[in-house]
């Protein structure tokens, strides 16, 4: 009889989280944009944040609620701000409100849930576009 053994998760480290938060703020700063980055382990927990000298203050609180969000419900926020989506009016029982405004995105390795990043200071749209280049960069390396 043949057993395999389920390969260890490799959780997100801090050098994930600075590759994710230079890859953000290297596409916002393509577009002259100046941004707050918050990644959070899959425990929700602050794995790393940046804010530029010139972003707007409330950046760093969004990109973070962000963040919580799309671990939290395990999807891009982009996808949960439409009024017919289904969590656009979730209540929330949780320590940290949900945020449903683009620009939070899970970080997924080998298919599992490993944490996720949230931008803030953009455009919703542009936020999403950052943080998913950051995600994108990510990947490249985990191959």
């Amino acid at each position: 009889m043949s057993t395999t053994t389920p390969t260890a998760l490799v959780p997100l480290t801090t050098r994930d989280a600075e590759t994710l938060i230079a890859a953000a703020r290297r596409a916002a700063e393509d577009a002259g944009v100046t941004v707050s980055v918050t990644v959070l382990d899959a425990g929700g927990h602050l794995l790393a944040f940046r804010r530029d000298d010139r972003a707007v203050l409330i950046s760093g609180e969004t990109s973070t609620r962000k963040a919580y969000t799309a671990l939290q419900l395990n999807a891009p926020t982009a996808d949960l701000v439409k009024p017919d989506g289904p969590f656009h009016s979730l209540p929330t029982a949780l320590d940290k409100p949900l945020l449903f405004i683009a620009g939070g995105i899970p970080v997924h390795r080998d298919g599992r849930l490993v944490g996720a990043i949230g931008v803030g200071g953009g455009a919703p749209e542009q936020d999403h576009g950052f943080a998913t280049a950051a995600v994108d960069a990510l990947a490249v390396i985990d191959r």
